[in-house]
Order: C-alpha cells, then sequence, then structure tokens
C-alpha cells in the first residue's frame, strides 16, 4: 500500500459552473479526474438548477468569491493543468483573467461552453468578445463543438477545409492547439464522430462510431476534463487527446440510462474496459 503513494499525485482544477443533475459541470470534471487517477479541485462560477430535461435557474457566483476560490486553491495545491468550462458572463471572464496573471496553474484547457444540452444558454453574447480576447491567447488547447467554433470565428465547420479554416482563426487568437469536436457533423446524424485536431506537433483526425443514445449530457466537460487530467500526470498533448477520445466514447457508449432527457455519461466505463482487457 505504501508504494501506491511514493510517487507525486497528480493534482488539476475545475473551473466552471455546477450541475445539479451531475452529468455536466463541476460535478464531470471531479468525476473524471478521479477516474483518471487526478487529484481534482474547483472553482465554481455559476451554480445552475439542472436536470437531463433542462436548465431551470442559473446563478452566477460573486466576483468576489470567485477570487477567493481561486485564492484558495492557488496557495495550497500543486496545480499542473486546469480546464475552464462555464464563466456565464464578461465580468467572470475577465476577473478570470486577472487571477491568471497572478497564479500559476499550469497548461490550460479552455472548454467554450456556451449552450447546455437542452439549448439553454450559459454565456452571455456580449462575453463572446472577452472570451476571445482576454482567455483565449492564454489557452495551450481549447477544445469547442461545431456550434461553438461557428460562433467564436464564424465559420460553420462541414468538412476537413472548413475545419483547417476555423482552427487557423482559432489559432491566430493565440490558442496553440484547437481540437473541434465534430459530434455535431451532418445535424448529429453522421455514421462516425471525426474530431480535427491542429497541434504545433502535427494536425491529425480521430473517429469514433456514432452510439445511438440520447444520453450524451456533458460530453463536452468530460472530454475535455479527461484531457487536463492526463496534462496533469504529464502526458503528451497528443496522446492526452487520444485518452480522451477513447474515455468519452467508451462513457457515451455504455450509457447508464439515467433520467427522462438528455442522461450523463458513465464515467467510469472507460476503467472497467480497461481493467477487463486481458
Amino acid at each position: 500500500m505504501r508504494g501506491l503513494f511514493m510517487n507525486k499525485i497528480a493534482q488539476a482544477l475545475t473551473i466552471a459552473g455546477s450541475d445539479s443533475g451531475g452529468g455536466a459541470g463541476i460535478q464531470a470534471d471531479l468525476k473524471t479526474f478521479q477516474m483518471q487517477g487526478v487529484f481534482g479541485t474547483s472553482v465554481l462560477t455559476a451554480v445552475t438548477a439542472q436536470n437531463t430535461l433542462g436548465v431551470f435557474d442559473v446563478h452566477l457566483v460573486p466576483l468576489p468569491t470567485i477570487t477567493a476560490q481561486l485564492k484558495a486553491v492557488a496557495e495550497d495545491f500543486d496545480i499542473s493543468a486546469f480546464k475552464i468550462g462555464m464563466l456565464g458572463n464578461a465580468e467572470i471572464i475577465s476577473c478570470l483573467a486577472q487571477a491568471l496573471a497572478e497564479y500559476d496553474f499550469g497548461r490550460l484547457v479552455l472548454d467554450p461552453v456556451m449552450i447546455a444540452k437542452g439549448g439553454a444558454s450559459l454565456l452571455q453574447q456580449n462575453a463572446v468578445h472577452a472570451l476571445k480576447t482576454e482567455l483565449l491567447p492564454l489557452a495551450e488547447v481549447i477544445t469547442p463543438n461545431l456550434p461553438e467554433a461557428e460562433a467564436l470565428t464564424g465559420i460553420a465547420v462541414c468538412d476537413d477545409d472548413s475545419a483547417a479554416a476555423a482552427a487557423a482563426v482559432l489559432q491566430d487568437m493565440g490558442v496553440k492547439t484547437v481540437v473541434l469536436k465534430g459530434g455535431h457533423l451532418q445535424q448529429s446524424q453522421s455514421e462516425v464522430c471525426r474530431d480535427w485536431i491542429f497541434s504545433p506537433e502535427g494536425d491529425f483526425v480521430l473517429e469514433s462510431p456514432r452510439f445511438p443514445t440520447r444520453h450524451t449530457h456533458g460530453t463536452g466537460c468530460t472530454f475535455s476534463a479527461c484531457l487536463t487530467a492526463e496534462l496533469a500526470k504529464g502526458q503528451p498533448l497528443l496522446q492526452a487527446v487520444k485518452t480522451a477520445k477513447d474515455f468519452i466514447s467508451a462513457a457515451i457508449e455504455h450509457s447508464l440510462n439515467i433520467g427522462a432527457g438528455h442522461g450523463p455519461t458513465n464515467h467510469w466505463a472507460y476503467a472497467r474496459i480497461k481493467q477487463e482487457r486481458p
């Protein structure tokens, strides 16, 4: 047992909103960190009342409370990678950008959360400019889905050429690596889910089958959280992206069938599959 704790425990941070349904946001991130062997810390930016059927209320956390959370984590934990999810408005974005100039949380994965699975807006329209100018230049990786990529770049991604064009715009804003998640390709009716990765280390595509399930709530949060966990452990970026793709594919394929609407993914499926392999 002693040997299990001989090596330093990787620590990661999630800065995001709370999902009372447990499928997305802070809850999904911490579950994913835990499953990947990383100790998770958190800074809440918003409290939402939601379940698999929708979002019913959003309360943005006051700026002094967000700042106090960031300070508390920075002063007592050794964070080597962190992710940013739901932010809510331009004021929170600016508050966070100012804090990140003071605190070093390691490698940043930015998941530009804008719209909930059921269609509710999670980022005010006037905050998009602040997101692009204040946080994108700080990110090592950005992980937008196709609607988010279009909102940030004005380019509708539908094939390899448009994906490359959108990625180029995002990289011109300062982000190093762009992961375009293609789950919405062909109105979410394509046979495969195609993700495009544009990185200084090279460009490539990852594909997985499209699984016939409505239980896909929190997929973006979970994918970016797994990517963050792998970076926190020191994994190379491209390997971390591949692991995140395998993690979320397993989480979707092995559905929990929870809830009457868009249910959560299965955060322990990937670990169980690994254990069952000979």
